[in-house]
């Protein structure tokens, strides 16, 4: 089963722009691996502008290939056209229920994560600690 996750990167105007990922969303895994690999604003910028995700980190394609360089599967390597998500306010990114978990990279630099199964009123928001690689 899928653990779903949302990774965001917070722009000038507090608006969000966001991509799906499909599989390994917990903090142990994805959020390990976006502070590992993708820790800086240029990286996290290109990593979202692929559009939505199956893994975020392998190195196996969609027909049990093997490919030549680990990174992101984007749902574009099978033909689909999943672009970015836009919201106009941070509340509005992290209120919505479909994943598990939301990340987000701040203009301050920094990786956050949330819960999402466990709120569901933007007021009693907490941050789920992303583990140590």
């Amino acid at each position: 089963m899928a653990t779903r996750s949302r990774i965001g990167i917070q722009l000038a105007d507090d608006s969000v722009l966001s991509v799906y990922c499909h599989w390994d969303g917990y903090p142990e895994y994805n959020g390990v691996k976006l502070k590992e690999h993708f820790n800086t604003r240029d990286k996290v910028a290109e990593l979202i502008d692929g559009g939505d995700i199956s893994s975020l980190w392998t190195n196996a394609g969609f027909q049990n290939e093997t490919l030549p360089e680990t990174g992101p599967l984007y749902y574009s390597a099978r033909g689909e056209d999943m672009p970015p998500r836009y919201d106009w306010r941070i509340s509005d990114y992290l209120t919505q229920d479909a994943e598990e978990y939301a990340y987000l990279y701040t203009t301050d630099g920094e990786w956050l994560c949330y819960d999402t199964c466990k709120w569901h009123d933007v007021t009693y928001l907490e941050s789920v600690e992303i583990p140590a690689a």
